[in-house]
């Protein structure tokens, strides 16, 4: 018997935002990524794992945690500054 399963992440880049990385200590562009994996058998999708926000520096690639209320808030202060 043959079984095909794995696990697929996808990454969306959901914002940028610019601050000093606490990493590198450089003013730089920040992503805030939106993550999303996914078990699938015979590549049909079954189930998802909890979605995963982080925010990435552009300079280093040093990468934070979000929660989802942070990153909904770097959307509204990016909407209220256009």
């Amino acid at each position: 018997m043959f079984l095909l399963f794995c696990s697929r992440r996808r990454e969306n880049i959901i914002n940028l935002v610019a601050f000093i990385c606490h990493y590198c200590g450089v003013h730089a562009q920040q992503r805030v990524i939106k993550a999303r994996s996914q078990f699938t058998l015979f590549f049909i999708p079954l189930f998802s794992f909890p979605t995963r926000f982080v925010n990435e520096c552009t300079n280093c690639g040093g990468q934070t945690s979000l929660t989802a209320d942070q990153a909904a808030h770097s959307l509204a202060g990016a909407a209220s500054q256009r």
